[in-house]
């Protein structure tokens, strides 16, 4: 991990980026902002400061930390943040979600977006991926992580289990796993859909090593994942539970899955960046 973090440039970045996910959103009338403003910190911690990446994008990604957003729906936020850092001009943002945009509702491979190295949207299969590429690191002697988010809701895929019992088995101890654990799903909260009883002793009992931490915190996230990365080599995989609030940020989106999926009105629009300050320009 980098020096000490600049907390408060961090926070600047997050305000930005918040801008950057409801704006986008209310230009096409379609899109995720619930999930995506709830995981920004996360996002810009992670690019802005833990991540080890390289901007010029190379798809091997030998030598670099990588991520993968399992999760596909909320990449509002990841593009926001992918721009900003620096992968491409913050003024594709305005394609978000238009015919021959790269930058499609879910993640896609097939339009060259640099910082996307898996098509993700069909929820469940990002922490398989993973797995498979931190075992390629491991193979090659490459020393770097692999992070990848999954939603808390996304626990009720099956694929999910096996890929958990698989880097027990094959002791992925280079991966950091994290759950946007914000309690609520497309349909309403985690405990009314399928409830998900006490996952911190789930995780342990098939294997991993738990940490948990405060999503929109920004300062106590940074320390709770290098808690995480220390973890890492010595035999087991590593997941982050990381409490987040659906919709953080905006006062009348936070804490309900009204907002899983719905764009904000002209109206709402206007409130929302009235409480959310301009920091880097808006695109």
């Amino acid at each position: 991990m980098s020096t000490a973090p600049n907390i408060e440039e961090l926070k600047n970045i997050s305000s930005q980026v918040r801008r950057d996910i409801v704006r986008m959103v209310h230009a096409v009338q379609s899109g995720h902002p619930g999930g995506s403003l709830g995981c920004t910190e996360f996002f810009v911690a992670l690019y802005f400061h833990v991540l080890k990446h390289d901007k010029s994008f190379n798809p091997d990604g030998i030598g670099e930390d990588l991520f993968f957003l399992s999760n596909g729906h909320i990449s509002p936020v990841w593009y926001s943040v992918l721009a900003r850092s620096g992968y491409f001009s913050v003024d594709e943002l305005n394609t978000f979600r238009k015919i021959d945009s790269r930058l499609q509702g879910h993640p896609a491979t097939e339009e060259g977006l640099p910082g996307i190295r898996i098509a993700s949207g069909s929820l469940g299969q990002g922490l398989s991926a993973a797995l498979g590429a931190a075992q390629a690191k491991k193979l090659n002697d490459d020393k770097h992580h692999v992070y990848v988010l999954m939603g808390d809701g996304e626990q009720d895929e099956g694929q999910v289990w096996e890929a958990a019992m698989y880097g027990a088995h094959h002791k992925v101890d280079n991966i950091i796993a994290t759950i946007d654990y914000n309690r609520q799903q497309i349909d309403g909260s985690t405990d009314e859909v399928m409830g998900l009883g006490d996952l911190k002793a789930k995780w342990e009992a098939f294997g991993w090593q738990v940490i948990e931490s405060e999503g929109n915190d920004i300062e106590s996230l940074i320390k709770s994942l290098a808690q995480a990365k220390a973890l890492c080599g010595k035999g087991k995989p590593v997941i982050n539970l990381m409490k987040t609030e659906m919709g953080f940020g905006v006062d009348f989106m936070v804490g309900t899955h009204k907002w899983h999926g719905i764009a904000p009105s002209d109206e709402e629009l206007e409130k929302a960046l009235g409480q959310l300050e301009e920091t880097l320009g808006d695109y």
